[in-house]
């Protein structure tokens, strides 16, 4: 089977390449940008998604499987930019590559879609985005899924949770504790650190994911998370535990965020069941 995957060069798209290559998939990797670090036996394209036209499809290899994963404007959560520009361009390009004969796709989502809700939140919880970004990638499942009415594909929504490991942007709390400790700062300066949080590593994130591509099933929403809640403050506590590093964590430095709830995880029952894990 060939997997394409868009967002090839990004954080978790590069980790999903090598976890489809250990599964033995003809990958192709999509991006506007060429890759830093080439995964071996992976073809490349570059392609820029807003240039992309009725070739877009041959030109990655006409995949059995598109794992969508790019996406602009991150981490800015509260940009008109996503609503503005990336859903049109991403909607217009997955419609493209259908009407080409895609025969199946998984998008990533957010777990930001269910809104400002503390608990255990299940996928058949009615959406409830409170932010331009959450706004616009719950409209573009609803697009797809009125597309799903007039063209024949497999459609999986992966609702991402929290993800940490190599490669992360630099703005992100796992690699800012990195330099923290590189520099050989005594304290962290973080949040309170209580909000309760669903967080997996990236490795983790990118098998669960190339399991589902490689199932090319019409799976609907799936949530990509552990299903245990964590504080911040325990994750950093035990971060800074495993590194051995010599550094405190500056709590109550930062105030919370007002674009997410101060408790909430994922039910992860739904992807268990579909991977008998």
């Amino acid at each position: 089977m060939t997997v394409a995957v868009t967002g090839a060069a990004g954080f978790v798209g590069a980790h999903v390449i090598r976890a489809l290559v250990a599964r033995g998939e003809e990958v192709v990797g999509v991006d506007r940008a060429a890759p830093r670090a080439p995964v071996p036996g992976v073809r490349y394209v570059q392609l820029d998604m807003e240039d992309a036209g009725s070739g877009a499809f041959r030109a990655m290899g006409s995949p059995d499987q598109l794992v969508h994963l790019a996406w602009g404007g991150l981490p800015n959560y509260l940009s008109r930019h996503h609503y503005e520009r990336e859903l049109p361009l991403h909607y217009r390009f997955l419609a493209t590559v259908t009407d080409s004969g895609l025969p199946a796709m998984l998008v990533t989502g957010t777990c930001y879609e269910y809104g400002m809700v503390d608990g255990e939140l299940a996928e058949d919880r009615a959406p409830q985005p409170a932010n331009p970004y959450a706004w616009a990638k719950t409209a573009l499942l609803d697009q797809l899924r009125f597309l799903q009415a007039e063209r024949s594909f497999a459609l999986t929504w992966a609702r991402l949770f929290y993800v940490w490991g190599e490669g992360q942007a630099s703005s992100s709390l796992y690699p800012l504790l990195g330099a923290a400790i590189a520099r050989g700062d005594r304290t962290f300066p973080m949040s309170a650190g209580e909000q309760l949080r669903d967080y997996l590593p990236v490795t983790e994130v990118a098998t669960i994911l190339a399991a589902l591509a490689s199932r090319r099933g019409d799976d609907g929403v799936v949530n990509i998370c552990s299903g245990t809640p964590v504080s911040v403050r325990t994750l950093v506590e035990r971060w800074i535990s495993q590194s051995g590093a010599d550094i405190v964590p500056d709590l109550g430095h930062y105030s919370y965020p007002t674009y997410e709830p101060l408790a909430f995880w994922g039910s992860s029952a739904k992807r268990r069941a579909l991977l008998g894990d």
